[in-house]
């Protein structure tokens, strides 16, 4: 797997062309996996695992690798799946998730795939409240499943939605708001209302899209229909996630900055993703600002920086 990873600049260019690269994987069976590669910070053969007494079921152990502890989630496992069990012949994933670090236990790495958002679609209608994925391709005739990584995560250490006392009690936003809502933009269910729940004590409305295609014909619905002039008469802000199926956050941005009656929007891109290259990226697509899941303080102060700035 040396080398697998080895061009992270060159893929900063893919960035507002509505493209990513994924890593395949699997688990037990013939299924197929997919991960942006962007989170993928190394793949490498599964080390011994030193078991942690009391720690979630999901979580095999703890490796140590390059001077950092990193917990061992068996993916297999956090899916409903049985466990991976042959453990010396298989992988780690080790990806960068809402500012840690985790290593992900599959049961083989295949090969990286470049491709257009717009052949990532959501999953079926079908798959139940329940369902482990954000979003379904095909590749040589073979569906490929995208994990809902964040659902997965909350499930082993929930996150806190809770904004502090001085900034849920500032009141600030909602009067700079008025009645405008605040557009949130995310294919992770769980994320979608960890974004709410932060902002609902502020007194901030919201509604809600899974994509940046949905995001965007809603937006623009809502300027021809609600709106004299442009889309900030009703919309204060948009949140949005930058991996969605069918279209990113960075190609709905600049979309939107291109669009006269959406161009005056400001956009926070909140994602997973992070790493010195995003600031570069955002300047791109002319995002005007940047935050990594999830701290609902950082997100209510930068909610109540772009909001005061109209």
């Amino acid at each position: 797997m040396a080398g697998i990873l080895d061009s992270v600049n060159q893929r900063t260019q893919l960035v507002g062309q509505n493209r990513l690269e994924l890593l395949l994987f699997k688990l037990r069976g013939r299924q197929r996996f997919g991960i942006n590669v962007f989170k993928v910070r190394e793949v490498l053969q599964c080390p011994p695992l030193t078991n942690m007494p009391k720690s979630n079921a999901y979580i095999r152990g703890v490796a140590h690798i390059r001077g950092q502890t990193i917990s061992v989630i068996d993916l297999s496992m956090a899916v409903g799946g049985p466990a991976i069990e042959n453990i010396k012949d298989s992988f780690i994933i080790i990806a960068e998730y809402n500012r840690s670090v985790q290593g992900f236990l599959v049961g083989g790495v295949e090969r990286i795939v470049n491709m257009n958002w717009e052949k990532i679609m959501p999953p079926p209608s079908g798959a139940g409240r329940y369902s482990y994925l954000t979003a379904v391709t095909e590749i040589e005739n073979e569906l490929v499943e995208i994990l809902d990584v964040e659902k997965i995560l909350n499930e082993i250490c929930p996150v806190n939605t809770e904004v502090s006392a001085a900034i849920a009690n500032d009141g600030e936003i909602q009067k700079d708001l008025g009645e405008r809502i605040v557009f949130i933009a995310d294919d992770s269910a769980v994320a979608r209302n960890q974004v709410k729940r932060a902002l609902e004590p502020l007194g901030v409305q919201t509604e809600l899209a899974k994509n940046g295609k949905e995001a965007l014909i809603r937006l623009r619905e809502i300027a021809a229909l609600d709106c004299k002039h442009d889309i900030t008469e009703r919309v204060g802000l948009l949140i949005s996630d930058v991996e969605m199926p069918e279209m990113d956050g960075y190609t709905l941005t600049a979309e939107i900055k291109a669009d006269p009656k959406l161009a005056p929007l400001h956009v926070i891109l909140h994602t997973s993703l992070s790493g010195v290259f995003n600031q570069a990226m955002i300047e791109k697509v002319g995002a005007d600002d940047f935050i990594a899941k999830f701290n609902p303080d950082e997100l209510a102060t930068a909610v109540k920086k772009w909001v005061h700035c109209d």
